[in-house]
């Protein structure tokens, strides 16, 4: 790859990011719980956080991007997922929000994988592992909401 096609990936992960804030917003507007109001919120910083980091590469322009050129790792060819609605049942709206995440840290792995700068590998780290934390917290949510316990 080259790095006009980093700039695309990275833009293309800006793009995701602010969909994921504009839908934890949302919901966390809905949500009647004050638990459930504060992690939506907690996560749509996280993910507003995420946008202003990408962007600040992206204004940096190519020369301060580092990526080696050599491999293909395909990290946009996945299935389109649906759009994060608000409408959608509260266990479908996680399901993809899940997946979301799961996206988002699979993509942040890949590109610290082909970066060069040391730096630059640590923050795409970083992304990936907090993007980890909120599928975790996500799916805790998930298992409480669609596996109830009954005693």
């Amino acid at each position: 790859m080259n790095q006009n096609e980093y700039k695309k990936i990275i833009t293309h992960a800006i793009s995701q990011e602010a969909e994921a804030f504009t839908y934890y917003s949302a919901v966390s507007e809905k949500a009647k719980d004050i638990n459930l109001k504060k992690l939506f919120k907690d996560l749509a910083d996280d993910e507003a956080k995420h946008q202003r980091t990408l962007e600040g590469y992206l204004t940096k322009g190519s020369e301060k991007i580092h990526f080696s050129e050599s491999r293909d790792y395909k990290v946009v060819d996945a299935l389109p997922t649906p759009a994060l609605t608000p409408e959608l049942k509260p266990v479908d709206g996680l399901v993809i929000a899940i997946k979301k995440e799961l996206e988002a840290m699979q993509m942040y792995t890949q590109l610290a994988n082909v970066s060069t700068d040391e730096a630059q590998k640590n923050i795409f780290l970083e992304l990936a592992t907090m993007e980890r934390g909120h599928k975790s917290k996500l799916e805790d949510i998930y298992t409480n909401m669609a596996f109830p316990e009954v005693w």
